[in-house]
């Protein structure tokens, strides 16, 4: 007969049993083996509504609005037309103080076909370019917002005004995960992007589906080391957990105390899941040079490459990588010339990552995006101005990996990539792509909430069958 602690012993409750057990450490763990709730419960791998071709996702998001027609949507007429006046005739331009006259505005590199299937882009991405014939790049990217928060908040949530969860908790709440010891959903960047914890919050959807922050750096998980000898450890913790236990027995809502019962025990297995998963020691030399990774260096885009690999490597369902670097972000309102810089420092190493795991044959069933929540304007309020401004109406993106056709480009911008005109994407479109590739009819993954059913991709959303394999 199992014996239960009660809910006072010796002036012991709960809460004080909750502070001991911290010992001053951010994570609370619990012992997987020993305290599980309903096996791996809300985390267990889940069946798809379908077949899935993608089992895990590496989301590359370059925040801050990068130019299209600079770097993936090649627009020869700009070069012929640049300084030609054109008329502001939308109200986000004829509003804007300043925009009253617009002129257009050549791209400041050039481009030229790669690969096989001769996908042309600009000499920003040199590395990303040898890479051509594995991507499906989109180059009619539209959203509907141009305000940096709303527009990031919008291709992370699907919402562009209001708190949703995040399209990694979505994933993570469809399809669970396989690896109890590590979260289902990590996001490695270096600071907080527009609408900050939100990009990885799970709101309404279980607390165990929320985004686990990993910053670059010799400690990328805080406080993940025990303070405490492991047996006390133990001790404690299986206390606690009887405790926990004791009073979820008394409730008649269990979902959220179980799901928080459930982060412990993985943030317990994390102890030593973590340091393995973020020790590249065992990478080669040539591995570690391809990601343009100085030795024992824990920075840098190229560690937050091969930091993803690792993770995906290890059953971590949905990565997202967000470049917020030292080099600033791509909104270029001053100089486009800051370009140079940011693509440098995300080049080399995406381009690695991506031959790297088609190298170990993990591109088949891994999902590579990279994408930004808007493009740069083909215009400006005066021709020879250095930089160029928010533009929601059309941008690039590309996939990679599982389900996707390789070496294709999707849909076309007009003749001066202002507008997307043929097999328009749009946000929810892009998703609702994202989430068949991991087995999901979009309309059918759901949770019902205040009374409505809610989606990722709200009430709109069609898959873009054109580039799927």
């Amino acid at each position: 007969m199992s014996h239960r602690i009660q809910p006072h012993i010796n002036g012991i409750n709960r809460r004080s049993m909750l502070r001991s057990s911290l010992a001053g450490s951010l994570l609370l763990p619990g012992i997987t083996e020993c305290l599980a709730v309903d096996d791996a419960g809300p985390l267990a791998a889940k069946e798809t509504h379908f077949p899935a071709k993608a089992k895990n996702v590496i989301f590359l998001f370059m925040t801050g609005g990068v130019s299209h027609i600079d770097t993936f949507d090649p627009k020869p007429a700009l070069h012929r037309d640049h300084g030609k006046e054109i008329k502001a005739d939308h109200p986000e331009i004829k509003d804007r103080p300043g925009y009253e006259r617009i002129y257009l505005k050549r791209p400041q590199w050039e481009f030229s076909p790669h690969g096989e299937c001769g996908t042309e882009v600009s000499t920003l991405f040199p590395h990303v370019a040898s890479c051509v014939d594995d991507l499906a790049v989109i180059r009619s990217m539209h959203t509907s917002h141009s305000n940096h928060y709303n527009a990031t908040l919008g291709m992370h949530t699907g919402s562009f005004a209001f708190s949703r969860p995040s399209i990694g908790s979505w994933v993570t709440y469809g399809m669970g995960t396989v690896n109890q010891n590590l979260p289902g959903f990590v996001v490695i960047a270096p600071q907080q992007t527009y609408a900050g914890t939100q990009v990885y919050s799970n709101d309404f959807l279980p607390a165990v589906n929320q985004g686990t922050l990993v910053v670059p750096g010799a400690d990328p998980v805080a406080n993940v080391k025990p303070r405490i000898p492991p047996k006390k450890q133990r001790q404690e913790l299986l206390a606690l957990q009887e405790l926990n236990k004791l009073h979820l027995d008394t409730r008649e809502h269990k979902g959220t105390l179980s799901a928080r019962m459930k982060s412990f025990e993985i943030a317990y297995g994390m102890q030593q899941a973590v340091p393995d998963a973020f020790d590249f020691s065992k990478e080669t030399k040539a591995t570690l040079a391809s990601y343009a990774i100085q030795s024992d260096s824990t920075m840098g885009f190229g560690w937050q490459c091969l930091a993803a690999r690792r993770l995906i490597e290890r059953g971590v369902r949905f990565v997202e990588l967000i470049d917020t670097g030292s080099s600033g972000n791509w909104d270029a309102h001053g100089d486009m010339m800051t370009h140079v810089a940011l693509s440098k420092n995300v080049d080399q190493p995406i381009a690695a990552l991506i031959k790297d795991l088609k190298q170990r044959g993990m591109l088949e069933d891994t999902l590579v995006v990279w994408t930004t929540e808007f493009g740069r304007t083909p215009f400006n309020n005066t021709a020879d101005a250095k930089g160029r401004e928010h533009h929601p109406w059309a941008f690039t993106s590309w996939l990679a990996g599982a389900g996707v056709k390789s070496g294709i480009t999707y849909g076309e911008t007009d003749e001066h990539g202002l507008r997307a005109e043929v097999d328009k994407v749009h946000v929810h479109d892009f998703h609702a792509t994202v989430l068949h590739l991991l087995g999901f009819d979009h309309e059918k993954l759901t949770y019902r909430h205040a009374g409505r059913d809610y989606r990722l991709t709200d009430v709109e959303g069609s898959v873009v069958k054109g580039i799927l394999s």
